[in-house]
């Protein structure tokens, strides 16, 4: 923060603060320690820890104070709610911060994307970082909507709220030195700017390599082997839990066993679903669970905090101390994370979205569902002998590349309780491809669901047991412009519009919740197992970055081959 004088007054004790915090229990994250005072707020900044005198004072006894805390890695699309209605939610649980990737929006609509992004958290209540998206597309083997080229991005590096260039995920290219991948760690290099990583199982001398090009962090660890790696190489490790993505349970448990210091461990979310924001809150969720496993929390907090925002550069946020900027989480309880009340640059956050209103959104982003009605002839796959199937591992987005036997019906693979059919659609008005292949551990039957949420190019993608109710659900997505959808029984059993490049919703984000919880439930209720999250277990199902297997519009993809299904 920017000397002041005002500011300066009140933290020699020659004015009254506008705020004072009196007699809480303050987390110090350089410390370590807990410490009983008065905590000083004027002009959005902490003027003092000590003790003061304020126009408004706030008995504290028996409360905890904390930074407000930082999400370093977040994809805003993933809640299903637009930025404003996300806001509203995280905030709620003492998230003030966010590192936010857009590449879901940027892979359909480009870099008006980027720029209705930036647009539309201009004045929130809540700190936005951007990392503007590095693959856009993730890889050749998919149709996206928009490229993102190091050209498109040049004119948003310069931007105070742009940090550096996105999770990398294209890692082959990076180790092959491909002019595209180096034109964008370049233009962030030079612009002083940071690169983020996203490398799943890259080892040895790879990962050296990826290292070398400036890539600084990892949020994709599933093992903290390959998290401790991955530090000596230099980079921070983003201990992801997610609704989808839960990796916080090995990578703390695996931290607490160690003796490596927790200074370059940061929290993320990646992706999360408002319904899990509501039941549990966003990142204190993170906190908490870390708590939970033996972390001491003035730890956990730091990770939430302070880490990350040393990080990312952001020289004001994530401590509480003189000249920090007063983002604030008051705490009822420090090991259950009881949140009391979250301030924003001093006030109730609350107060902070009073009056305020979203951003409009440009047309584009209105309209981004294009394709030919499918016929559930469309949806026919042959089968002669073992097939490719995707098995899902429980509680992970990455996948088991299995070839066996699948149920047939005169030469066609015919679904059942075991082997859901797995289709994906290109919604981009690009090309028409349908690509279809058996799926292991969805468990549907009864029906179908689809969405056009699908990392990471966004096509439409379905599971189901039969082909009418298939084709039934992807027609309607287009009618709503895009969402979810449940069909069963030949009828629309459920949908949720998201009509922002088919991914968000303007809406109130207890609207979304409520509609999303209904469809999850229904889902839910034809056989999905307890472990799999409907529609977000189904999205990633097409990222062709996460091992093993994948189905892109183009047909099957082997990730650790990097190559096209032949067979």
């Amino acid at each position: 923060m920017k000397a002041d004088k005002a500011c300066i007054d009140v933290a020699a004790g020659r004015a009254p603060a506008d705020l004072v915090f009196k007699n809480v229990n303050v987390v110090n994250v350089f410390s370590e320690e807990i410490i009983t005072a008065d905590v000083a707020v004027a002009g959005g900044v902490i003027a003092g820890v000590g003790s003061y005198r304020g126009r408004t004072e706030l008995d504290c006894t028996d409360k905890f104070l904390c930074p407000g805390f930082i999400d370093a890695h977040i994809h805003i699309e993933s809640s299903l709610a637009a930025p404003f209605e996300f806001a509203r939610a995280a905030t709620r649980s003492g998230t003030t911060t966010i590192v936010a990737d857009p590449h879901e929006i940027v892979n359909v609509c480009g870099a008006q994307a980027v720029q209705y992004l930036l647009d539309a958290t201009e004045n929130l209540p809540l700190n936005v970082y951007l990392m503007l998206p590095s693959s856009v597309p993730a890889t050749p083997f998919e149709t996206n909507g928009a490229d993102f080229t190091a050209a498109d991005m040049a004119p948003f590096m310069a931007h105070p709220r742009v940090l550096g260039l996105g999770e990398v995920m294209c890692y082959p290219d990076v180790l092959a030195g491909r002019q595209t991948v180096l034109e964008k760690l370049v233009l962030a290099a030079d612009a002083g700017k940071r690169a983020d990583g996203h490398a799943p199982g890259l080892s040895g001398r790879e990962l050296q390599a990826y290292a070398a090009a400036g890539i600084r962090t990892e949020h994709e660890c599933t093992t903290f082997a390959e998290a401790a790696e991955k530090l000596r190489a230099g980079l921070a490790v983003l201990v992801r839990e997610g609704s989808a993505a839960k990796n916080l349970s090995v990578l703390v448990n695996g931290l607490l066993d160690s003796d490596l210091p927790a200074d370059r461990f940061l929290f993320c979310t990646d992706d999360k679903h408002l319904d899990d924001i509501a039941r549990d809150g966003h990142l204190r969720w993170n906190v908490r669970q870390a708590i939970s496993l033996g972390m001491k929390p003035v730890t956990a907090i730091k990770m939430a905090t302070w880490n990350a925002a040393r990080e990312y550069g952001l020289r004001d946020l994530g401590a509480v101390a003189a000249g920090y900027r007063a983002d604030l989480v008051l705490l009822d309880s420090l090991k259950q994370m009881t949140v009391r009340a979250v301030y924003k640059d001093g006030r109730p956050v609350e107060e902070r979205f009073a009056g305020l209103s979203a951003a409009p959104v440009p047309d584009a982003l209105l309209h981004s569902v294009h394709f030919e009605n499918v016929a559930p002839a469309d949806l026919a796959l042959p089968v002669a002998g073992p097939a490719h199937v995707i098995e899902m591992v429980p509680y992970q987005i990455v996948t088991r590349h299995a070839v066996e036997e699948v149920p047939s019906e005169n030469g066609f693979f015919r679904p059942n309780a075991v082997y859901t059919k797995l289709c994906v659609v290109e919604r981009h008005g690009k090309n028409g491809g349908v690509a279809v292949c058996p799926l292991k551990g969805y468990g549907i039957t009864g029906g179908a669901i689809a969405t056009s949420v699908a990392h990471d190019s966004h096509n439409v993608i379905a599971a189901g047991d039969n082909d009418a109710d298939l084709a039934l659900a992807i027609n309607h997505l287009k009618e709503i412009g895009g969402g979810y959808v449940l069909a069963g029984g030949g009828k629309i059993l459920g949908a949720l519009p998201l009509r922002v490049g088919g991914l968000m919703s303007t809406a109130p984000w207890e609207e979304i919740q409520a509609g999303a919880g209904a469809i999850l439930e229904r889902a839910k209720a034809m056989g999905i197992p307890y472990h799999v999250d409907p529609f977000t277990s189904l999205s990633f199902l097409a990222l062709p970055v996460i091992p093993e297997l994948r189905l892109t519009d183009r047909g099957l993809f082997d990730v650790t081959a990097f190559s096209l299904v032949k067979d």
